[in-house]
């Protein structure tokens, strides 16, 4: 298989996935829970949080599910007749079915959300694809992973105004290009086993989104030589909505070279003002 044949195929694949009917791109609305029950677009009841939990008082006609299991049931509510959702931890979530929504409950900069997920959003509904570079091998970089002794703690910034994200860093992506010596710091992925690499070039707010990029890759614990193939390189989803809470990349992962690879500047995000 030809390496645009292996490309198109994978990307065909990131595109089924963003495309997904309850994915980032049937978000509604971002809502940031309070202590004072508040009734949010979207989702039924109203919502407050108390002791670190999410409470929700549901009216008895309303249904709510967890796993296909209803929830709006007596042996289910605590003495004030809630239902009561968390702790969650930082980046972690709850999933409830709300006819054909789902209800996103997450932790993002140590704050509690709700996020609807209707597969009716017109952001969903008229999404045609992400334009990209077409595949090229001189982008396909051969480099090194190297572990830090031990993982360090680093605070990003995030595309919502006013939080910030703590992730684990493990070590340094190590490659040149352009006659250049490069190194990005690499933080853990969502998948076991993987890595991931937040970074911004010469080309964001021009040919691709200007606050970050992602590429994601398999690489071993001990270090070691890798392949960072920035022809993989994808949008998060703040490049499309503004209901995301994405991660920003440290501050020495601002690359001064130009990584004319992989995913372009959303046809959605063109489009705004």
């Amino acid at each position: 298989m030809s390496f645009a044949t292996e490309w198109e195929d994978w990307h065909n694949a990131h595109e089924k996935l963003r495309s997904d009917p309850h994915g980032f791109l049937a978000v509604t609305d971002l809502h940031w829970l309070t202590s004072e029950a508040t009734a949010l677009a979207g989702a039924p009841g109203q919502w407050y949080l108390k002791d670190d939990a999410v409470h929700l008082t549901l009216p008895a006609s309303e249904s709510l599910l967890r796993d296909g299991v209803e929830l709006n049931t007596p042996e289910n509510l605590n003495t004030e007749g809630e239902l009561v959702f968390g702790p969650i931890a930082e980046r972690d979530g709850i999933n409830l079915g709300y006819g054909t929504t789902i209800l996103e409950l997450a932790k993002r900069g140590g704050e509690y959300l709700l996020r609807p997920r209707n597969p009716e959003n017109a952001l969903l509904r008229n999404y045609h694809g992400t334009p990209a570079y077409r595949p090229n091998p001189a982008f396909a970089l051969a480099a090194h992973y190297v572990p830090f002794r031990r993982p360090r703690e680093v605070t990003v910034g995030a595309a919502v105004e006013g939080i910030s994200h703590v992730y684990q860093a493990p070590g340094q992506l190590s490659f040149s290009l352009a006659g250049q010596r490069h190194e990005l710091t690499v933080f853990n992925g969502a998948a076991p086993g993987t890595f991931q690499v937040l970074f911004t070039d010469a080309t964001s707010g021009k040919t691709t989104y200007a606050a970050n990029r992602s590429l994601n890759f398999a690489a071993p614990a001990d270090g070691g030589a890798v392949t960072a193939d920035f022809n993989r390189a994808v949008n998060l989803p703040c490049a499309y909505t503004d209901l995301a809470t994405c991660p920003l990349p440290p501050a020495e992962n601002h690359l001064p070279v130009a990584i004319a690879a992989g995913e372009k500047i959303p046809f959605e995000r063109e489009a705004r003002p």
